[in-house]
Parts: C-alpha cells; structure tokens; sequence
C-alpha cells in the first residue's frame, strides 16, 4: 500500500522571533540566547527580527495580525503590560490578543547614584530627597518607561520629591557626569558600572537581593512591600493551536533548565522565570493591573 501522507509535525519551518527593542538591547539578547536553545531542541533557526518603536507596540500589532500557526511568535516584555494603561486607543488588546507561551526571565533593576552623591544607603537617599525637595532628578528613557514607574513607585511608598527627566537619549552619560542625581536602571545593563565603582547602587528592586550584586540590598529591606522587575516572554497570535503553544512552552521550560542556560542568565544578573501558559497569563494580568494604579495614581501621560 501506498504511504499515508501527513502533515509535517510543527515545526517543520524556521521561526520567527519578533523582537519589540532595538538589537543589542537586554530583550534581544535574551531573545538571541534562547533561540540558539529551542532551536537546539525544536531542530529549526529561530530568527530573531527586531521592530522597535511606539514603545513595542509596532512589534506587538505586527504579531497580532500574523497567522496564527506558531511561525510567528512575540517576545513580550513588562511594557507591554505598562502599555495597556498607557496608551488606551490601540488597535489591539494585548492581553486578549496574544496568547501566552511561556515565560522566560525576570530582569532586576537597581538605584543607581553618582558616586559624588551624598546618600549611600536607601535611608539616606529618603532623608536627603525630603530635605530637599524637588531638587534630586530621576532620569529615564521616557515617560511610562519601566525605569520611570518603578522610580514612581518608589515615590508614592516613600513620599519623596523626585524631579522626573524623561530622555530622549540615553541618560546613563548625564547620570556618569553627575548632572542628574538619581535613575532606575536595568542589572543586566549596568553591572560593569556598578563593579567598576563608576555608579554607586543603593538598591536593588526584586524582593530578595542578587547573587550578581549580594552586598547590595533589595529595597524592600527599607521599604516594605516595593518589588519591582522587567520580565521576558513568548506570545502568540491569539488562536494558535493549543499543541503548538504547549510544545513551544515545553522547550522554553527545559531550555530554561539548561545549564548553559542558566549561567548566561547568572552572568547578565537575570532570573529564570519558566512559567507555563496559565502561569503566564495569570502573571500578565497581575502586572497589568499593579502598574495600570501607578500609571493612574501618577497621571503619567506618554510623549
């Protein structure tokens, strides 16, 4: 008898990583890192394509409107879940709109100062901040950014007066020459500066401190219940089949169990974080709903 033809088992083709930051940014790294990882164990090129711009939400619309057969994935990251809150008249709706995979990674910011600052622990700062207020400038990438609503964040909890300076530009050459005071900065980025004394961190923002940086203290020490962090992720197209999300979240799981893995993430100061589909999704929904009251309470308006 002849042989029955069937459908070749997905994958059976490359697939497509869209990248919503620039390349060389923490996202793609990590994006880079863990397609070299699931094409290892899927036994196709995942291509890491990069679409910066209208804060990721290019990227985003992109792999909404993509087939949903699983050869077109989203990495999401915590502004997609910032974005809901910010930007009310998209053309989609992340959290109906893109089916979680997997979660992947969880990057810890830090409070960084110029060494030259007079504040060299959290309490410090606080003391500082209140006995001058509004004369200590907290610089970020831009209005609703995570270094900026994790800085308001810190705000709120702590009642202090921080000047917000929204760059352009990156703001870590002002923040080196000591022209603006204060920033929340991704660990992932802002180790080497750290380490070299250039940059002195007061804090770092997750619960529990770091193993990249074990004498820094998480800022929950000094201000009960702040935790803070960016996150990676895969997202699909709404109505991608159910099989191909599982087996994606599969290698994404043990991918992220992988030794090798696991010391890249160690040595970038990230944290694996290998949620399932509806760990994923519950976590999304969190997140979206803690900074949509930050973005609120604030009155942060995008640029």
């Amino acid at each position: 008898m002849p042989p029955i033809a069937r459908a070749q088992s997905y994958p059976s083709r490359p697939i497509n990583v869209i990248v919503t930051f620039n390349a060389g940014s923490a996202p793609d790294i990590i994006a880079r890192l863990l397609g070299q990882r699931l094409s290892e164990r899927l036994g196709q090129p995942f291509i890491i394509e990069n679409r910066p711009g209208f804060g990721g939400n290019i990227a985003t619309e992109y792999v909404v409107r993509a087939p949903p057969d699983g050869y077109t994935i989203l990495m999401p990251v915590s502004t997609n879940a910032v974005n809901a809150t910010l930007y009310p008249n998209l053309n989609f709706n992340f959290i109906r709109d893109i089916a979680p995979v997997a979660g992947i990674a969880k990057t810890p910011f830090v409070v960084l100062v110029h060494p030259s600052f007079p504040a060299k622990t959290i309490p410090e700062f606080v003391a500082y901040a209140k006995a001058n207020p509004g004369k200590v400038n907290m610089a970020s990438p831009g209005n609703g950014s995570s270094n900026h609503i994790f800085g308001e964040l810190f705000k709120i909890m702590t009642g202090v007066n921080l000047v917000h300076i929204p760059y352009r530009t990156p703001f870590v050459p002002d923040l080196l020459a000591g022209q603006v005071q204060v920033a929340f900065g991704p660990t992932a980025g802002m180790l080497d500066l750290v380490r070299s004394g250039k940059l002195r961190a007061l804090a770092v923002t997750p619960a529990k401190r770091l193993a990249a940086l074990p004498d820094v203290p998480a800022l929950g020490e000094f201000v009960p219940g702040y935790e803070a962090f960016g996150w990676y992720g895969l997202g699909a197209p709404r109505k991608t089949p159910t099989e191909v999300v599982n087996k994606l979240s599969d290698a994404t799981k043990a991918a992220l169990g992988d030794p090798k893995s696991q010391a890249s993430f160690v040595e970038l100061g990230i944290e694996p974080m290998p949620f399932s589909p509806d760990e994923f999704a519950k976590f999304i929904a969190n997140e979206t709903d803690k900074w949509a009251k930050v973005i609120k309470s604030v009155g942060i308006k995008v640029e």
